[in-house]
């Protein structure tokens, strides 16, 4: 699959400057970070959630976890991640489990987390498992015009009890 002809259309009509990242398939962003060879807080994930009926995107360094707390105290209501079925209906232009951060796009807010906000550039998934895109902050900030807050935490959670399966490398799995 390639990068989403709309995500495609939206950079070229914005002018943006970016770089195509092109990787072996990756289903985490730290994965992919790893494949490029670049640390898991300068690589960005996208996670959806739903904020009462508003469905938002927060994007935050691949590194880090969501604290829901503090994502809900910024948004002013209580957030919860959105089940599978319904995030393949919202980006349906997408491989199942890679959002893009261009909430415009699907008429989504973002919430960009303020450990991404001073980086130089960002790295991110283009909608596929095997293709990022690398931009200048400042440039991306421009685009998505997302509200810069504090709702992340350093480290994976991982809950065993959630971990059935193991996911061969070449489906974008771990060694």
């Amino acid at each position: 699959m390639t990068m989403p002809a709309r995500l495609k259309a939206y950079l070229e009509q914005a002018h943006a400057s970016y770089t195509r990242v092109p990787h072996v398939p990756a289903r985490s962003s730290q994965y992919a970070a790893s494949l490029l060879h670049v640390p898991g807080k300068e690589v960005a994930k996208t996670v959806v959630l739903r904020a009462g009926e508003q469905v938002l995107l927060a994007v935050l360094p691949a590194s880090y976890h969501v604290n829901l707390e503090k994502l809900a105290g910024a948004v002013g209501t209580p957030v919860k991640l959105i089940e599978e079925k319904e995030c393949y209906q919202l980006f349906p232009d997408c491989q199942h489990g890679v959002v893009p951060p261009f909430g415009e796009l699907y008429g989504l807010s973002v919430y960009l987390d303020e450990s991404l906000a001073d980086a130089p550039e960002i790295i991110f998934s283009a909608g596929t498992l095997s293709d990022g895109i690398r931009m200048g902050n400042a440039d991306f900030v421009h685009l998505v015009k997302p509200r810069i807050c504090s709702f992340a935490d350093i480290g994976e959670v991982t809950r065993k009890d959630l971990l059935q399966e193991v996911v061969a490398p070449e489906e974008g799995g771990g060694k």
